[in-house]
């Protein structure tokens, strides 16, 4: 399966991942042992307060890893930064998040996340050592507000390589994933809806954005939860 899941990725840049498929590649690569922990770790992100676009939807947690064929190693807190060229919105600036938790940035499903992303992106491009970033991700859905899980629009990260795994999605509607050419050119859209489902991209090969979420039932909210991880080449 990883096999395959690897010479897809080099042949089309992406790759939509279902919730089985994803959960058997990860159980492989380790156990999930505390994946209700992991899971409810998304009710406690603190507030994104850089949103430029005034929006108070999203919530998030940060940490940064290096990874090696050693091993993968937590590194001390520091800012995300990306170019405005990569995030016309939010980006020219240091930004800094609320720490991902130590138990859930070292607990078991976190590590087989991060071993299993060590193992296929360093078969797509051998590297020694790898720049890691984790992103908890809640777009909130309320009666009045929609949230914008990518409110910079149709996107690169400025990386090499993007694993997003959906945790739990709540009363909402849409929150389409589609996928471009860098010419703008549409190659593909899914939704993610199950957890574990997942969207694997070559991000120096193509953009890629996901489409508002309002709340099924206006009276209750809703929310969509992902775990965003990058890998770029030291």
């Amino acid at each position: 399966m990883l096999r395959q899941l690897t010479d897809t990725l080099r042949a089309d840049a992406y790759r939509f991942v279902p919730a089985a498929d994803m959960r058997a590649l990860l159980e492989q690569a380790g156990p999930l042992t505390d994946w209700p922990a992991f899971a409810a770790s998304w009710d406690d992100l603190g507030p994104d307060t850089y949103m430029a676009d005034g929006g108070r939807y999203r919530k998030r947690r940060h940490a940064v890893y290096r990874a090696t064929a050693d091993g993968i190693v937590r590194q001390p807190a520091q800012p995300h930064y990306q170019s405005r060229d990569y995030n016309p919105l939010n980006g020219g600036i240091e930004r800094w998040f609320e720490p991902v938790r130590p138990p859930i940035g070292a607990g078991p499903t976190m590590t087989t996340v991060l071993a299993f992303c060590r193992t296929l992106f360093g078969r797509l491009t051998p590297a020694s050592a790898w720049h890691v970033e984790v992103h908890q991700f809640r777009i909130d859905a309320r009666s009045g507000e929609i949230g914008r899980p990518t409110p910079e629009g149709m996107h690169r990260d400025g990386v090499d390589y993007v694993l997003v795994l959906l945790v739990s999605r709540r009363n909402i509607a849409s929150g389409m994933t589609s996928v471009h050419d860098l010419t703008g050119r549409p190659l593909g859209h899914f939704t993610l809806t199950e957890p574990f489902d997942s969207a694997l991209v070559d991000d120096a090969r193509v953009m890629h954005g996901v489409t508002p979420v309002e709340p099924l039932d206006p009276a209750e909210p809703g929310h969509r939860d992902v775990l965003v991880v990058t890998f770029r080449r030291e």
